[in-house]
């Protein structure tokens, strides 16, 4: 494993970003204070212009990407789940910021809803197929760029950001509420959930990667009358955690299945594939035997995700709050996976820049983008052009793997957008720097991705990408206003206890006085 090259000390003052008052002076203050607000609210506007120029005006259905010119002609054609529940709370977040009036914010949702509720879909999960195009909702059985067959899928992960815009709705927009809940009360998360299916642990009960309602010409299992993925998700820190809250809130599954996940795999040979060993303990919840393992980056520990991206840790952070509920778990373990991050791009990679995320691939297509170490995969997502990668080693099982020598940074601004919570001075100067020394910026706010040594721009918008930016502006400039709508009782009840009562393997208190901003 590579040294610690930078002093605690050095990291503790990148991270406040100057929100230390004592010890930075008043331009570093003022990051966080009101110029740095006014900054974050223009991206906010321009970051929904695009959403605009994405959507298409008969449906209401917004594409899933569109040129850097925001030109009609540019968008794609395709559109999905996540991105149309995209739309919805994006919608939300622009009315409670200023941007759209209320009237026309309740007009541009009640169209999506009524196309919605028409769209086809699979009537027993009450669940959406993962590829409509946007211009008349048919399911997509051959894809627009190339004329491959596509066979219509339904995702458990797709489904659940979809189900997170309708509470917003239901949550912010009370003269939308029944529309939105007629299509919310009939999906059943609990239509994935797998008993049988188990960890490498031997827990059982998972949620499944998704279904087709015909027979697919790869790997599957038939079961209810579908086929379903071979694949289950049992990773904790990754985005397929918000279908399994809502399951758990709608009564759908078990609430102890929140612990079937693993928070690592196991510390031994058998799992030497892994980036590294963790390093953890074993304790039991609801009866679940769970394994609190934790990886260990330049003197900052976490619970990993799979690739080591923002996206898998912190989205379910804009519906959910997680931080302030489960204080010895994710609010732990939120800061120290911004600290890692802003660690890596800053000090290890030396980019200068930092913010790791699945987006656009400036030199064409797109491309998982993360910080390697920060993964479970050993071959996980990079955060540079050259695919660069990072191998700790396995202690007693697999030698360490040569320094790595990152190349060409592929920083992807909405990453950085979903770290505000956490670590707002660097990420406002952060946003500053890359739209100062990129031409990195256009209509609709900042493009999805910067190879920051080439200067190479993917000069394009992904509607996920936005609406993940304008999730987080609606929360820090709108008083939570997205997790205000999304949080009910009922689900507050369900969830709020379940992942209160755990602790992560992460130090109390290893970054939070740094990042935290006393209001989680």
């Amino acid at each position: 494993m590579r040294r610690l090259l930078a002093p605690l000390l050095a990291l503790t003052l990148t991270l406040t970003g100057g929100s230390v008052a004592a010890a930075a002076p008043a331009a570093e203050r003022s990051r966080s204070g009101p110029a740095a607000d006014r900054a974050l609210l223009g991206y906010a506007r321009d970051t929904w212009r695009s959403m605009v120029a994405m959507t298409d005006p008969h449906t209401g259905l917004v594409a899933d990407s569109i040129t850097g010119d925001l030109a009609a002609g540019g968008r794609s054609g395709y559109t999905s789940p996540t991105n149309i529940g995209g739309y919805l709370w994006a919608a939300v977040a622009a009315q409670r910021l200023g941007i759209i009036s209320r009237p026309e914010a309740r007009a541009r949702i009640a169209q999506t809803l009524d196309t919605l509720a028409r769209l086809k879909h699979h009537t027993p999960s009450g669940m959406y197929y993962n590829w409509y195009d946007p211009r008349d909702g048919s399911v997509l059985t051959v894809w627009p760029d190339d004329g491959n067959t596509v066979y219509p899928f339904l995702s458990s992960v797709d489904n659940g950001w979809l189900a997170a815009g309708l509470r917003v709705v239901e949550g912010a927009v009370p003269e939308l509420r029944g529309q939105a809940d007629a299509i919310l009360r009939t999906m059943n998360f609990g239509f994935y959930y797998n008993p049988a299916a188990s960890t490498a642990y031997g827990v059982k009960g998972l949620l499944a990667g998704g279904f087709w309602d015909a027979a697919p010409s790869g790997c599957s299992q038939q079961r209810d009358g579908v086929w379903f993925t071979c694949n289950h998700y049992d990773i904790t820190v990754t985005e397929p955690r918000m279908a399994t809250y809502l399951g758990i809130a709608a009564g759908q599954i078990p609430p102890e299945a929140y612990y079937h996940t693993m928070r690592t795999l196991p510390p031994t040979c058998d799992y030497s594939w892994q980036e590294m060993r963790p390093v953890g303990f074993d304790t039991t919840y609801q009866g679940v035997p769970v394994f609190e393992g934790a990886y260990r980056y330049r003197g900052i520990q976490f619970v990993p995700s799979w690739g080591g991206d923002m996206f898998e840790a912190l989205m379910p952070d804009l519906f959910v709050p997680e931080a302030r509920w489960a204080p010895n778990s994710w609010g732990r373990n939120h800061p120290a996976t911004v600290a890692a991050q802003i660690e890596h791009g800053m000090n290890d990679a030396g980019y200068g820049y930092w913010g790791f995320s699945p987006a656009s691939d400036p030199a064409g297509g797109y491309r998982a983008w993360g910080v390697d170490a920060m993964g479970m995969d050993t071959d996980g997502y990079p955060s540079d052009a050259e695919g660069s990668k990072y191998d700790a080693g396995f202690d007693g099982c697999r030698p360490a793997g040569p320094a790595p020598t990152y190349g060409d940074g592929v920083v992807t601004p909405h990453a950085a957008f979903l770290a505000l919570p956490y670590a707002k001075g660097p990420v406002v100067d952060d946003l500053a720097r890359l739209k100062a020394n990129f031409d990195s910026y256009g209509p609709g706010g900042f493009y999805d991705a910067v190879a920051v040594r080439s200067g190479t721009v993917a000069k394009r918008y992904l509607s996920l990408d936005q609406a993940m930016i304008m999730g987080a502006l609606g929360n820090e400039l709108g008083n939570d206003v997205i997790r205000r709508a999304f949080v009910s009782p009922q689900f507050e009840h369900r969830i709020r206890p379940i992942i209160a009562r755990e602790t992560f393997n992460v130090p109390a208190n290893q970054f939070l006085p740094q990042l935290g901003r006393g209001d989680l």
